[in-house]
């Protein structure tokens, strides 16, 4: 007796629906995820990128799930809700080419600084995903009426769906997360999940007349996707080196005439400096060397015997200090990417025996360690958007348990020319904690470094310290303090950031928005 395809086909199709169902979980919270890392290096990563991100995706979900209930009363058809995942399937296949030209065209809003071009370009990318997403969640409403024999069993029918879709969404967590965006990188992520819901969707659709449609539609996106210009993001200035989409954000070195950059994220702020013919950068590096004279007035030189900077990045800083200070300096170097550790053997020659690097997050790191230091640097601000744990006064209270009698915490913050917020911010929360609290401006950069000194301090007896110095790197940098740096105490005693309030995420929109209006 044989059976007919027609018959063997529908039978696919039913046993395809509880996998479909959980395949579609998974693969909507996979686009969240890809979602948030095409962003990341474009408009970053912060608190409100985040809430929009997630704010739309469950918009979207309603919407899919208002749409799929009632498209399935009217046509309750297995091949339907087969066509929408294929349609899913393929259109996020399609987000990372489309989405490449326009995340190139908010880098020149970005560049020109409109405001307009900026949000529009944002909202092109964010808008992008609408359609998948609303598609994926037409799935579980539809799933639950195919499945549905009678009203007695409804409610084991909807849980068994609701739960297979809430597990392949806890899959879709952590693969891309632990697995996949890590290994292979956010767009073959992306289009893995969208092969894999187009594949399901065309088995159970295969003897459906419109197949050879669906399967040359794929195959198209497949080859275009193969020919996807290479790279994340072009670089704003130089040579592009290196990049990567690491677990913790995008990584670029950048060749510009004889330096090395390091760029991160949106790529508006220079991490770390490597130049062959100068040691000195210019840069907010430069001027962490001489913290150690932000002391009462010393009889002779005092010399830092252990440093520690939380962010280490390409190591510029630490290479200066082992420069100036040689053998008798150990640098303790906490970076919280260890990708990032490895840029700054490959592209920045951290080398020194001296220099010991440590992955681990800065907060973590100064809260769990037994050891004490002179000098704490703290540049792990990955301008514009720092971490808020890293700005309270909780925070700043821990690094100065951790200096020695007459140590010196250091923080790098940055600033537009006339827009002080944020030094503002972090020197107040500072001045919770220490003595005194000293300011310097970075002549060649938009960077104020804030000096907490443990004990109280004058403005003469830095300058008399700073007179000591005897190495000339540490001379050259003291003179540049002195002469165009402003040396100052800070006059700031506005809001302390505590753990339980830092809207320093809100302070730093506010100040980019004044920077692109010109206000």
């Amino acid at each position: 007796m044989g059976v007919r395809a027609t018959d063997l086909s529908a039978e696919v199709s039913r046993r395809l629906l509880l996998p479909l169902v959980f395949i579609a979980g998974m693969a909507s919270l996979g686009v969240e995820f890809g979602a948030s890392r095409l962003l990341a290096p474009y408009f970053g990563t912060s608190l409100y990128v985040w809430g929009v991100l997630i704010g739309l995706i469950l918009i979207y979900l309603s919407a899919g799930y208002v749409i799929g209930g009632r498209l399935a009363d009217r046509r309750p058809r297995e091949e339907v809700l087969y066509q929408i995942t294929a349609w899913a399937g393929l259109w996020i296949g399609l987000i990372p080419l489309v989405s490449y030209p326009i995340l190139l065209a908010s880098q020149q809003g970005f560049k020109a600084l409109s405001v307009g071009l900026v949000a529009g370009t944002l909202f092109a990318v964010v808008i992008l995903f609408a359609a998948p997403v609303i598609l994926l969640g037409c799935v579980s409403p539809f799933a639950i009426r195919l499945l549905l024999r009678n009203v007695e069993t409804g409610g084991n029918t909807a849980g068994r769906v609701y739960a297979l879709s809430t597990a392949g969404s806890i899959l879709g967590t952590f693969l891309p997360v632990f697995w996949f965006i890590p290994t292979f990188g956010t767009r073959p992520t992306l289009m893995g999940f969208g092969l894999v819901l187009v594949a399901i969707s065309g088995v159970a659709l295969w003897p459906w007349p419109r197949r050879r449609f669906y399967a040359a539609f794929a195959a198209a996106v497949l080859i275009a996707w193969i020919f996807l210009p290479s790279g994340i993001k072009p670089p704003q200035v130089g040579k592009l080196l290196y990049e990567k989409d690491s677990a913790y954000g995008y990584i670029q070195v950048v060749q510009d005439g004889s330096r090395t950059e390091l760029i991160l994220n949106e790529g508006e702020a220079i991490h770390s400096i490597y130049d062959p013919n100068d040691l000195l950068t210019g840069g907010p590096w430069d001027y962490m060397l001489v913290a150690n004279a932000f002391r009462p007035a010393q009889p002779v030189e005092v010399q830092p015997k252990d440093v520690a900077i939380l962010g280490l990045a390409g190591g510029t800083a630490a290479r200066q200090y082992v420069a100036a200070y040689g053998g008798n300096v150990q640098v303790t170097g906490v970076e919280i990417d260890p990708d990032i550790i490895d840029v700054a053997h490959r592209y920045f020659h951290l080398d020194e025996p001296n220099v010991h690097p440590v992955s681990a997050d800065a907060r973590y790191w100064i809260d769990t360690t037994s050891s004490k230091y002179d000098v704490i640097v703290m540049d792990a601000y990955r301008q514009p958007y720092i971490p808020f744990h890293l700005t309270t006064k909780e925070f700043f209270s821990s690094v100065r348990d951790h200096l020695r009698p007459g140590g010196v915490a250091v923080v790098n913050a940055g600033r537009t020319a006339t827009d002080y917020r944020l030094v503002d911010a972090l020197a107040s929360t500072m001045a919770a904690v220490y003595s005194t609290v000293f300011l310097v401006d970075v002549p060649q950069f938009s960077n104020t470094l804030i000096y907490g000194t443990t004990e109280p301090v004058t403005v003469q007896d830095v300058e008399h310290n700073l007179g000591l110095l005897s190495e000339p790197l540490a001379q050259e940098v003291a003179a540049s303090a002195l002469s165009d740096g402003r040396l100052r105490v800070s006059p700031y005693h506005d809001q302390v950031f505590t753990d339980d309030l830092a809207p320093v995420e809100r302070l730093i929109d506010a100040i980019i928005f004044s920077y692109v209006t010109g206000g």
